[in-house]
């Protein structure tokens, strides 16, 4: 009987790689899966809604109530038309405005975490930040509608319309408090403790030589910060950013209950009533499934096409972005 060999380090060396190299490929292996298996779904609908599908701003299922109709190869409710450009425009216009919000109070935050706040509460006190990252989107979404937009709608609103009026995008109707400015607001607070988080761990790493050596040559607290710290941890707020930016692209439930669920027409102000892609697969799933064509449950598939391309944009510019500020190096680099 031959006995069995021992393995060598040789061979354990090799499994740990195999297992590395594995859980490595794991995730673009399941986002190449889920591309091709949406694509392939969603197939009937793209070659249906052609190039207009991304400008047209009618979402139409057709009559429910009839029977299909031929249409070429495809058999379609009658008067069926499909077009989500008030989507994109929505998504785009709630991120920035998110972003736009949340990255000066998440960096103010982390600074004031970093630099203000004693060591022995600093623990504590960052727990309660980070601690908004864990609260549910539906939660911040309840919120929203029950004391958030009577706020903003009744006070808020109308005084920036009357102070502000003189902007392009702040005039206008004020609107009940559903809107775009609210969305924002909603998706600010989700995603400050990703930049807060990020940030402060960043201020933190930073040598204490640097605050010396600027304290020594006269700078104050405040300038230290403003003119050492912060720019040296500029390619780490740069992927914080980016990273809420993807966060807030995809965000659903919040969004889809206190937007307002506005289809068919562009924002006229930061006031207006808008959706978003993915609030709006949500909302409209249910009547979708009610399509004997399926034609309807297809589109919504290609949104979540377009919305997954637009998050892989982000992420492919964001990498380029850090390459050009330095923050990836060659392999091997020290």
């Amino acid at each position: 009987m031959t006995p069995l060999r021992r393995r060598g380090p040789l061979d354990r060396a090799l499994s740990f790689r195999t297992g590395l190299a594995l859980a490595a490929g794991a995730p673009p292996a399941v986002l190449t899966v889920l591309l091709v298996f949406l694509t392939a779904y969603a197939w009937p609908a793209i070659g249906f809604n052609g190039p207009g599908f991304l400008s047209g701003l009618d979402w139409n299922t057709g009559n429910l109530y009839l029977d299909p109709v031929r249409q070429g190869a495809l058999m379609v409710q009658p008067g069926a038309h499909y077009g989500i450009l008030d989507l994109i425009v929505g998504t785009l216009a709630s991120t920035l405005v998110a972003v736009a919000l949340a990255l000066p109070v998440g960096v103010a935050a982390a600074v004031f975490l970093a630099e203000a706040v004693p060591g022995t509460i600093r623990t504590f006190v960052s727990f309660f930040v980070e601690l908004l990252a864990a609260i549910p989107s539906v939660v911040y979404g309840l919120w929203g509608v029950v004391v958030l937009i009577p706020l903003l709608g009744r006070w808020v609103f109308p005084v920036m319309a009357s102070r502000l009026g003189w902007l392009p995008f702040f005039n206008g109707e004020p609107g009940s408090g559903y809107g775009l400015l609210t969305a924002g607001l909603v998706l600010s607070l989700m995603i400050v403790p990703l930049i807060t988080a990020t940030v402060r761990d960043a201020i933190l790493a930073q040598p204490a030589a640097l605050r010396e050596s600027a304290v020594a040559l006269g700078a104050t607290r405040f300038e230290t910060v403003w003119k050492v710290v912060l720019p040296g941890i500029n390619r780490v707020t740069v992927g914080a950013t980016i990273l809420a930016t993807g966060r807030a692209l995809g965000e659903t439930m919040a969004v889809l209950m206190v937007s307002g669920n506005a289809q068919g027409a562009l924002p006229g102000n930061i006031y207006s009533p808008i959706s978003t892609m993915a609030a709006f697969i949500a909302s409209q799933l249910d009547s979708a499934l009610g399509d004997p064509s399926g034609l309807a449950v297809e589109s919504l598939a290609e949104i979540a096409i377009v919305l997954a391309a637009m998050s892989l944009i982000v992420n492919t510019l964001a990498r380029l972005l850090l390459a050009a500020v330095g923050a990836l190096r060659p392999a091997g680099a020290r």
